[in-house]
């Protein structure tokens, strides 16, 4: 069964850092480009970042260059969103998708909570 797993979010202060991991179950992750997107409440998805199946080239949104980093070990099947200097809007529901730039399948896990207090 294909699965995406996300976890790492949570309450934090303005300014903290937080790890995202997505944990990929029943295929194998090296073979995609993944994404990071976003929800807030009634908004749309905004793509943030994308690295390659084999992790050598990565992209980011204006909104992540500079703070968030992503990554993967392919080995554990896992893929990683460091996110430092954490602003108030960088508080919605965070998904891992296979794609590239804006170009992404509409997530399927149930995504991780953060919440960044100002």
């Amino acid at each position: 069964q294909v699965q995406l797993v996300e976890s790492g979010g949570g309450l934090v202060q303005a300014g903290d850092s937080l790890r995202l991991s997505c944990a990929a179950s029943g295929f194998t992750l090296s073979n995609y480009n993944m994404v990071w997107v976003r929800q807030a409440p009634g908004k749309g998805l905004e793509w943030l970042s994308s690295i390659s199946g084999g992790g050598s080239r990565t992209s980011y949104a204006h909104s992540a260059q500079d703070r968030f980093t992503i990554s993967r070990d392919n080995a554990k099947n896992t893929l990683y969103l460091q996110m430092n200097s954490l602003k108030p809007e960088d508080t919605p529901m965070y998904y891992c998708t296979e794609g590239w730039g804006g170009s992404f399948s509409t997530p399927k896990g149930q995504g991780t909570q953060v919440t960044v207090s100002s």
